[in-house]
């Protein structure tokens, strides 16, 4: 890959030429190379699904991951009626359950 102010030389993964400081087509706003990308969220594993299956009727493991909308309304609705509060028993046992920024929830830890 060429840099296309200057025309220098750089790798394929650059973001930033460093003859120009010009930032490349690989460029992100807020990036930082040095900073690793998270892919899994924070939150415990095992304290959702532990609060999914003692208080799931009243949507405490959505306030827990941040999802505090359908946290709401799993309060409200006694957890959808019961089948909200069972398929997320399942998604969270599967690994499938993301945090309020869309990441899963994949960690055991607490």
């Amino acid at each position: 890959m060429y840099c296309t102010k200057c025309g220098a030389m750089l790798d394929d993964s650059a973001v930033i030429c460093p003859r120009c400081g010009c930032a490349t087509q690989n460029y992100r706003p807020g990036y930082n190379p040095r900073q690793p990308v998270r892919t899994c969220s924070p939150k415990s594993r095992l304290a959702a699904i532990l609060l999914c299956v003692f208080l799931g009727g009243l949507g405490i493991h959505r306030f827990y991951v941040g999802k505090i909308g359908t946290g709401l309304i799993w309060l409200f609705t006694g957890g959808c009626f019961g089948i909200g509060w069972l398929i997320d028993i399942i998604l969270i046992a599967c690994g499938s359950f993301s945090d309020s920024a869309g990441l899963l929830v994949l960690d055991w830890g607490v």
